[in-house]
């Protein structure tokens, strides 16, 4: 088994894989930058516990991060209380894909991982759509290149920047609303934030695919990912473990 930790700047996701790279059990953690290594440590015990997993039974790690205080803290975690040492992907780690931004140390982890799992899983062109923190698009090449993309705000950072900055403005649930126009503030915040991510989607997708050339896949991800995709006109695929199977990939490269 491999222990995939895949750290974003809410949520912390962490994924049990087998030797093919199939997820058998996985978690979201908030994250926390003042938590301790003992108390993540506790945390991962605790999963292969559930997960009837015993920590022999584990292979190695992986982590990617895009939360720099919170990398050691769970490099020490998995030494100390797995008994694992860490592959931290970063600048020098073997992914197999050509990076073509300007500077490819500004990639992030996460986006280098999706890259390489929706190359492998549905072949070139494709874009993954990722809906986190950020909403993050990334386009890759027939190729298998990565030819860069776009981040936009994310569904819960925008929601909630409306309930901190919008005084009348409560918070509220995000499922879709009965109708584009609104029958009360609730539904009113609904149908702009779910049709609204849905229609940016759309447009960002088509303008990246007409660059890109092709007919490429349009792969969605992230938490919000099945919410706005069934009001998408361009998403083909919901993949909820992408980044976690682009983790297992990128290790497995890495010790053959």
């Amino acid at each position: 088994m491999l222990l995939a930790v895949d750290i974003g700047n809410t949520h912390i996701v962490v994924g049990l894989l087998d030797g093919s790279g199939k997820v058998r059990s996985s978690w979201r953690l908030a994250g926390q930058t003042q938590k301790t290594e003992d108390e993540y440590g506790f945390l991962l015990q605790l999963m292969l516990q559930h997960a009837g997993i015993t920590k022999q039974e584990l292979a190695g790690g992986v982590i990617a991060s895009v939360v720099p205080p919170l990398t050691p803290v769970f490099e020490k975690a998995m030494r100390v209380y797995l008994g694992i040492n860490p592959l931290v992907v970063g600048p020098g780690t073997r992914t197999g894909v050509n990076i073509k931004y300007e500077n490819p140390k500004e990639v992030g982890p996460d986006r280098i991982a999706n890259a390489v799992a929706a190359y492998h899983k549905y072949g070139g062109p494709v874009i993954v759509v990722d809906f986190g923190t950020a909403t993050t698009f990334d386009a890759i090449s027939e190729n298998g290149d990565y030819m860069g993309g776009a981040i936009a705000p994310g569904i819960m950072t925008a929601t909630d920047a409306l309930f901190a900055k919008a005084a009348r403005l409560p918070r509220i649930e995000l499922v879709r609303p009965p109708q584009a126009i609104g029958r009360t503030t609730v539904q009113s915040m609904q149908s702009g934030i779910i049709f609204g991510f849905a229609g940016q989607t759309d447009a960002l997708v088509k303008r990246i695919a007409a660059e890109l050339g092709g007919s490429p896949r349009v792969v969605a991800t992230g938490g919000h990912a099945q919410l706005v995709a069934s009001e998408s006109e361009t998403i083909t695929d919901v993949d909820p473990t992408l980044t976690l199977e682009g983790l297992h990939l990128i290790h497995k490269m890495n010790y053959r």
